[in-house]
């Protein structure tokens, strides 16, 4: 049997292939104040800014390609038996063959009605108003925000306790609840992490071995790190 491989990617890996990193050093996400774009009262408060900012970002998606991070990723599954559970909400990982993903924050490329959390749509283009779930709610987009809860949390953990093998790549470690799935290691896992700045993890039991590089040259590394366990 093939073994477990889980990897928490974040930001780091997607900007590579040129998307914006969710909270930039001036604290902005593509110019916006995230509190005006990423929370409920933000929705609430102007909804036509929040579908308009998913609405780039999803144009914007369209325009870039997965990168060598994203391909090598991939390629480990023909060793391993990979699961990715990603902070981003894009779908490179997708699209460069991964097969298991598992979304934190939600997908750019579904919606959700504003009324029920079970009502998910794949949607490629605009969201708008007047674009309504079958009881006539706003439909809005599908992405866990600041102040909401994460719905793949208790999945995500399920998958982290079983792995042999556990990555972080292109995280700062500091958005929770994701952060904390590195404490559900089982104690004897190797932890690689992956980070151009990376910082001291506390209180960690498991053996660390931190890459100090940019995801694509890091997962160059990981890769011939982890095959030699083959």
């Amino acid at each position: 049997m093939k073994k477990k491989l889980v990897v928490l990617t974040g930001a780091g890996i997607s900007a590579e292939s040129g998307i914006k990193t969710f909270r930039d050093s001036d604290g902005l996400w593509e110019g916006h104040n995230v509190m005006d774009v990423a929370t409920p009262e933000g929705w609430h408060k102007n909804p036509a800014l929040v579908l308009d900012f998913y609405n780039q970002r999803r144009k914007q998606l369209k325009e870039v390609e997965p990168n060598l991070g994203h391909q090598i990723l991939a390629e480990l599954e023909n060793h391993f038996d990979v699961y990715i559970i990603t902070q981003n909400v894009d779908d490179l990982h997708e699209r460069a063959g991964s097969s298991n993903v598992l979304h934190l924050h939600g997908e750019l490329l579904k919606v959700r009605s504003s009324k029920n959390v079970n009502y998910i749509l794949d949607w490629q283009d605009d969201l708008n108003f007047g674009d309504l779930d079958d009881n006539q709610n706003q439909l809005r987009p599908h992405i866990v925000w600041f102040g909401e809860e994460v719905p793949a949390l208790e999945e995500a953990i399920a998958i982290t306790r079983k792995a042999d093998y556990f990555a972080v790549i292109g995280t700062s470690l500091q958005v929770y609840p994701a952060a904390g799935l590195i404490d559900f290691t089982a104690r004897e896992t190797p932890i690689f992490y992956i980070d151009p700045k990376p910082i001291k993890i506390p209180n960690l039991r498991n053996p660390l071995d931190v890459i100090p590089e940019v995801a694509s040259e890091g997962m160059k590394i990981l890769k011939k790190k982890l095959t030699e366990f083959i």
